[in-house]
């Protein structure tokens, strides 16, 4: 091959691999998959022998690329999302996997917290420290701490609440040592860490990080709840009703595909999800017949500085239509608004 060949083709290689593979700083979104939940949620001799089935949706995020973020200019179901609109401010790839994951956690939590109160089951609710979600760049604990350890004690104070850690360090100044037993990868460790101010308060002293309790709940009959690598709060509904429908005898699903997105929180009700749109159309191509999508009410000062923001099952109910779906998008502010859905639906012919 002449030189000058074998230098166009190494020029284009180097491009046609930066285009596929040089990342943007940007995500995309697309329609992911629906995954049966009885398979992945198992109650301790729990009734499974149900006609139709609950599945959790999913959608597929990933690093745009030049040519992925070209596409997603002109493909349907597609979004370009800004990083900032995923990951919070400070936090890196792992923090945000990690926090994902942690917040998968919190859903199961929730999800047999409601269901075990619904079904009128024995529960035990533990907290065993807090988990460090993010570290902030020249905050105290920077170099020191890292996503996911899990903070025991402060100096002779468990810390097995937010409540603890946050009151003991309101009588501490800048500057002051504190020493930190901390878990990290099944170790255990002890840190020392200088209070520095907190970002945007230079009177208050601080670790410099974000962090959530590590709850675990026990349960009669036990509970198995297999989540894989998914991560996010928006199965909370769906874990919540399928866990449900092995606690009681009734088969809730009456014979149908039953499928649906939205946190549940531990007062019962049903939270706000991001892409619920793209979880619409995953849904009808997986032949799901109904749909739960959170009926939130969005706060007047939330709508002045983004007018065109709707709730999520205005996004779903639109969504649908526009797929041309015959699958049924039904509102739920609570878990109790699926429930009586549930209870009043005719059983599949």
């Amino acid at each position: 091959m002449p030189k000058k060949s074998t230098i166009g083709f190494f020029i284009a290689c180097v491009f046609l691999l930066s285009a596929t593979f040089y990342p943007v700083d940007a995500y995309i979104s697309k329609p992911g998959g629906a995954y049966p939940l009885d398979p992945l949620v198992k109650v301790q001799g729990g009734d499974t022998d149900d006609e139709g089935t609950m599945s959790l949706m999913t959608i597929a995020l990933a690093k745009a690329t030049p040519i992925t973020y070209a596409w997603a200019k002109v493909a349907n179901h597609q979004h370009i999302l800004p990083s900032n609109h995923v990951r919070n401010p400070n936090e890196d790839e792992d923090e945000y996997t990690i926090r994902q994951l942690k917040l998968m956690s919190q859903s199961q939590f929730n999800a047999i917290l409601v269901a075990f109160q619904k079904a009128d089951k024995p529960y035990e609710v533990n907290t065993n420290g807090v988990f460090v979600l993010n570290v902030l760049p020249d905050g105290a604990a920077d170099g020191l701490l890292k996503a996911g350890d899990k903070i025991l004690r402060i100096d002779d104070v468990k810390s097995n609440s937010q409540e603890k850690v946050i009151s003991y360090l309101q009588e501490k100044k800048v500057n002051d040592i504190v020493q930190l037993e901390i878990e990290r990868k099944e170790k255990v460790e002890v840190v020392d860490i200088k209070l520095k101010p907190i970002p945007g308060d230079d009177s208050r002293a601080g670790l410099g990080i974000t962090f959530m309790e590590d709850k675990t709940i026990t349960t009669t009959p036990n509970v198995l709840i297999k989540s894989e690598d998914i991560g996010g709060p928006s199965a909370g509904l769906m874990f919540t009703l399928e866990l449900l429908n092995q606690l009681e005898e009734e088969d809730l699903t009456k014979g149908y595909a039953i499928a649906g997105t939205g946190e549940m929180k531990s007062t019962g009700e049903v939270g706000r999800i991001g892409g619920i749109d793209l979880k619409v159309v995953a849904a009808d191509a997986a032949g799901i017949e109904v749909f739960f999508a959170p009926d939130d009410e969005l706060p007047e000062e939330v709508l002045i500085n983004n007018p065109t923001l709707r709730s999520n099952y205005e996004d779903a109910r639109d969504a649908a239509k526009e797929i041309g779906t015959k699958m049924k998008i039904v509102p739920v502010k609570t878990i109790d608004d699926a429930l009586d859905y549930l209870e009043q639906l005719e059983p599949k012919a």
